[in-house]
């Protein structure tokens, strides 16, 4: 059975597809757009349809040093749905080019203050908020980066006035997370 499109005043446009349950758009003979059990997968990269998308945590604690920028660890994973986040190295790298949305957060041992941000290939491109007392609260910070899908990876760093330690006594207190909201 053949693809076909009905349009009528009652139903509005129906897209009917052949028994290989995919249905694709077409300009001038140019596919532009697939429709199948995995969702909308646009040719243009215009829409983000089921791009990358994790949440990793951090199950070790890390001491981190006063006065400069420290990577925040996060080795374990919630989910990482296209395999682009890094526990080793504590990296998402993604490989759609586009403008993803991260957040994270990290909670401390001690009440020093504590500021934050996001790098890019490891410089810093987003500055967070800060908070003085991190062993009752912690801060979420987010960001909405480009992305290139090839080389660019998006790492998290935090910075004390004061040594301290990232609290993990908490399960999942300290996270990274991120998703691809639209691809360039």
């Amino acid at each position: 059975m053949a693809s076909r499109i009905n349009a009528d005043s009652s139903n509005g446009l129906q897209l009917v597809s052949d028994s290989s349950g995919e249905v694709q758009i077409q300009s001038n003979g140019v596919t532009v757009a697939t429709i199948n059990s995995s969702g909308l997968s646009m040719n243009s990269g215009t829409l983000a349809g089921n791009g990358p998308a994790f949440a990793a945590y951090q199950s070790s604690s890390q001491s981190i040093n006063s006065g400069a920028y420290y990577k925040t660890n996060f080795q374990s994973e919630f989910f990482d749905t296209d395999d682009c986040y890094d526990t080793t190295n504590s990296r998402f790298l993604p490989t759609v080019a586009g403008y993803y949305y991260v957040s994270a957060t990290i909670m401390s041992t001690g009440p020093t203050g504590h500021h934050n941000a996001f790098a890019v290939n490891g410089t810093i491109v987003r500055y967070g908020g800060n908070i003085s007392n991190l062993s009752t609260y912690g801060v979420c910070n987010t960001a909405l980066i480009y992305l290139n899908g090839s080389t660019d990876y998006v790492e998290y760093y935090t910075l004390f006035s004061g040594n301290q330690t990232i609290n993990v006594s908490v399960p999942a207190a300290s996270w990274f997370c991120g998703n691809l909201v639209r691809a360039a």
